[in-house]
């Protein structure tokens, strides 16, 4: 409120201009009552909500009349247009004054004016009614606007509007009876000049949406009303409007008419909030039990921010959606897990059961909003360690699971190197290297390592909300990758991850499934199989891959997609790759998991094995195709 800047006596007498006539002014009013409208809409407090103001605004503007002939004052005026209309200069004093008053606060020993109530009239019954969206730049200049005094909207108003001098608008301020023209105008300057807004969509309160109220209150009252009759009827002019919810939305769309179960979801006081300590007498330990944390968990604009950008994320709201999950709003209250400053963003971060949500904004505002979302159906205390917050210069900053005692950074390229410990800052990581922000040569692939007590596990970034756990060992029964064997296994295959980038995966197995001597003796080969399954089960990517001694990565010798190999449910695969040998020989080796009984190689090269590794001479760019047979008679083909 502005009770300093506006005058609480009689305005001030101005210079009298030329007398107008009521049929003068009406004039005057009917043929700029948009502008006017709008004048008063951009001056009236925005605490008032969208809603009221419109109205409010509307019923301003329609009481601008004078009752009788009265001088108009004197304003500065150009050659041509409304400005030298004495009959808009009266009506336009008038609807400026009335609207600075609305925002005057009450008191408690004297009558409000007319323009501090709600308007008896224009009443809409039943319906919410405010202007059309505008886009990232009218909302900003929405919200510059709302921390100005009246004085200083009205000064950047009619600047924007009227176009007139800094000294016209001193005195049109003066003449609305503001104490200190020169001080709202000053204050008008902290907002950029960017007048050409104005004009938007976002501040006509002429062209509207109509919303519904609460349907479910309104059922209500309309009972009440029955049984009270004409006590209540009294009364009702005391009810007031419907205000604006719970504040501003951000980068949300417009609202649509929901029903209170969805209204409910939106709503901050109503988010799930776990004890710190729930998780340690649950008989669940997945992100149900994680507790709210962060330096914003109070912050109600933020949370609603958040909530609305869910349920509708305006067109500029980037919003990025892992395969196989759903993006629409919550079907109720989520359970709020962060909300907190993370490096230049105000991140949070909610769960509603199935599916994990982030929201970050910048610091200093909502322009370039983004919504993450991730499927986590199914979650154990495995896949529950930790969820991305930010990523930024080439850095990943998780939130860990309240079990988690500590973390560390490991390069799974280098398994001799240990692991470097990472703070731990009410469960957020200092920033580590991500992967998946890295461009070029694979030389490195560092991993989160968070240990709880009992287990130490591995989880990797690979582009999502939800790091991949790592495991190795034969499928339906693999281990974590904490011993000297499960991280030498991973060594040379870390950057195949690469590959399943951004693929909604849940968890990656590397089973070394054989081991094959060379034909020239030069040591032996591994065959590795990594299986990456996905959180909606289907989907899954099977590489089967060759290294050999010395060598840096492994090689790629065969994959496919949506097959049981490798998997629990058919923990067989058979793969072959051409190798050169250095003294120029090619050949085909090729090797099946170890219940092979015997491989038989077709087409470009032929050859056969009783076991379950084939070595057979072939030319450079032959092509064959594999058929094995396992020990219990069943076939096997080559994965492809």
């Amino acid at each position: 409120m502005q009770s300093q800047d506006v005058a609480q006596r009689p305005a001030p007498p101005s210079p009298a201009g030329p007398v107008v006539d009521v049929e003068q002014a009406e004039a005057a009013l009917v043929e700029h009552y948009p502008r006017l409208v709008r004048l008063a809409y951009l001056v009236l407090p925005p605490g008032l909500g969208r809603s009221r103001r419109v109205l409010t605004a509307h019923a301003l503007t329609q009481r601008a009349l004078p009752r009788t002939r009265t001088p108009a004052p004197v304003i500065p005026a150009q050659s041509t247009g409304r400005d030298g209309d004495p009959g808009y200069a009266l009506v336009r004093l008038q609807v400026l004054r009335t609207a600075l008053e609305a925002g005057l606060p009450l008191k408690a020993k004297a009558w409000p004016k007319r323009s501090q109530l709600p308007p008896l009239l224009p009443h809409v019954w039943g319906l919410k009614l405010f202007p059309r969206s505008g886009g990232a730049d009218e909302l900003s200049l929405d919200q510059r606007l709302s921390t100005l005094s009246g004085p200083a909207r009205a000064a950047y108003a009619m600047r924007g509007l009227e176009r007139l001098t800094d000294e016209g608008v001193c005195k049109v301020l003066a003449a609305a009876g503001v104490a200190d023209p020169e001080g709202a105008v000053l204050e008008a300057d902290g907002v950029p000049a960017q007048y050409g807004l104005l004009d938007s969509p976002e501040f006509d309160p002429c062209s509207l949406q109509a919303r519904p109220t609460d349907l479910m209150r309104r059922r209500q009252h309309l009972k009440a009303a029955l049984v009270a009759g004409a006590a209540l009827l009294a009364c009702g002019a005391l009810l007031g409007l419907p205000g604006e919810g719970w504040g501003p939305e951000g980068a949300a769309a417009p609202p649509y008419a929901q029903n209170p179960a969805a209204q409910a979801a939106l709503d901050p006081s109503k988010l799930t909030r776990m004890p710190a300590s729930a998780w340690r007498s649950s008989a669940r330990t997945d992100f149900s039990v994680w507790p709210a944390r962060g330096d914003l968990t109070g912050d109600k604009a933020l949370l609603r921010r958040a909530l609305a950008v869910w349920a509708r994320p305006g067109e500029t709201v980037q919003v990025s959606v892992t395969p196989g999950t759903l993006s629409g709003g919550p079907a109720g209250p989520p359970q709020l897990l962060y909300a907190g400053t993370v490096d230049a963003a105000r991140v949070v971060i909610l769960y509603d059961g199935l599916r994990i949500a982030r929201y970050a904004e910048p610091k200093d505002g909502t322009q370039g909003a983004v919504l993450d979302f991730a499927r986590v159906d199914g979650a154990g205390r495995a896949e529950a360690g930790a969820v991305v917050l930010g990523r930024s210069d080439g850095n990943v900053r998780y939130l860990t699971a309240p079990w988690v005692r500590k973390a560390g950074e490991r390069d799974l390229m280098k398994p001799g190197s240990g692991a470097m410990d990472l703070a731990l800052t009410d469960g957020v990581t200092a920033p580590l290297a991500s992967p998946a922000l890295r461009s070029g040569p694979c030389s490195s692939w560092n991993v989160l390592q968070v240990a709880d007590g009992t287990r130490t596990r591995l989880l990797t970034d690979l582009g999502e909300l939800v790091p991949a756990r790592l495991t190795a060992g034969r499928p339906g029964s693999p281990r974590e990758v904490s011993g000297a064997a499960a991280l030498h296994t991973w060594q040379p295959f870390a950057c195949s991850l690469g590959t399943v980038r951004s693929a909604g995966v849940r968890s990656v197995n590397a089973w070394a499934f054989n081991e094959q001597p060379l034909p020239d003796a030069s040591g032996s080969a591994a065959w590795v199989c990594t299986r990456a399954e996905t959180w909606r089960g289907g989907g899954a990517r099977v590489l089967a891959q060759f290294h050999t001694p010395g060598g840096a990565y492994g090689a790629a010798a065969a994959q496919a997609e949506n097959v049981p190999a490798c998997g629990p449910r058919d923990p067989h695969v058979l793969a072959g790759v051409l190798w050169k040998a250095k003294a120029g020989d090619w050949y085909l080796l090729a090797a099946g998991s170890r219940e092979t009984a015997s491989i038989r190689a077709t087409g470009g090269v032929n050859g056969a094995a009783r076991n379950s590794l084939l070595t057979v001479p072939a030319e450079q760019g032959a092509q064959a195709q594999l058929k094995g047979t396992l020990k219990d008679g069943r076939s096997l083909g080559g994965l492809r």
